[in-house]
């Protein structure tokens, strides 16, 4: 288990804040599978990543799961929500067993003054906005293709990694098609799978398959994805 001075958070801290840190901490312990929270609870704890791994999910009004991210300890996760009292808007489920510090958010104001805290706290809010809007471009703009050849640029280790209903959980697919794009990529020989690991044969054909997104076209596809959640928001 990290200690609570990996977190970027609170590394800069002076040392004479660390132990307060610490005896301010809820240790919780989580099994495979536990939810954290759920999308649309609310808190007042900031919570940290001390072990583990655990995905980020929202739920669509048919019961469909949209990935956010999966993160890895450590890390903080929802900083907005507690900074602005606002619900969780997301589901926080642990992919493998792992352990979580709850820090009151009182806490975190008391160590607003301290720049290079906050400075911390800034960091970690751009990040998730960077991630978010990472995902919208590639849900809205990326077709199934392109989605699966640009994580086998970006992370080819995960393929080696996860099983198959992992990789397309992350990529919001069904198993189904993620299963027909590698039979596709194997029979145009971008790749092979052999042994259940996985080699990219031409690295240039996935850059194409990327920049061309040839099967998806979408004039405007950033206010057709706000367009589509406002409906499932008024059917809500």
């Amino acid at each position: 288990m990290v200690d609570i001075t990996d977190i970027p958070m609170f590394a800069d801290l002076d040392k004479k804040f660390h132990k307060e840190l610490r005896d301010s901490i809820y240790i919780k312990k989580y099994t495979k599978n536990s939810i954290v929270f759920y999308e649309g609870d609310e808190s007042d704890y900031l919570y940290i990543l001390l072990e583990g791994t655990i995905r980020l999910y929202k739920t669509s009004p048919k019961g469909s799961e949209v990935q956010i991210k999966r993160m890895e300890a450590p890390n903080t996760i929802g900083e907005y929500a507690c900074f602005e009292h606002e619900p969780f808007p997301v589901t926080c489920e642990f992919i493998t067993g792992g352990v979580m510090g709850l820090l009151h958010f009182d806490k975190v104001y008391h160590y607003l003054d301290d720049k290079d805290f906050s400075l911390g706290l800034i960091k970690s809010l751009t990040s998730k906005i960077m991630t978010l809007s990472a995902l919208i471009q590639k849900e809205t703009i990326l077709s199934s293709e392109a989605k699966v050849a640009d994580l086998m640029i970006e992370s080819n280790t995960l393929f080696n990694r996860l099983k198959n209903n992992e990789i397309a959980s992350i990529l919001n697919l069904t198993p189904e098609t993620f299963s027909r794009i590698l039979s596709k990529f194997k029979k145009e020989s971008i790749i092979s799978i052999k042994n259940h690991k996985l080699s990219i044969l031409n690295k240039e054909a996935l850059y194409i398959i990327v920049e061309t997104n040839t099967v998806k076209e979408c004039n405007n596809c950033i206010d057709a994805f706000k367009e589509k959640l406002a409906l499932m928001n008024e059917s809500k």
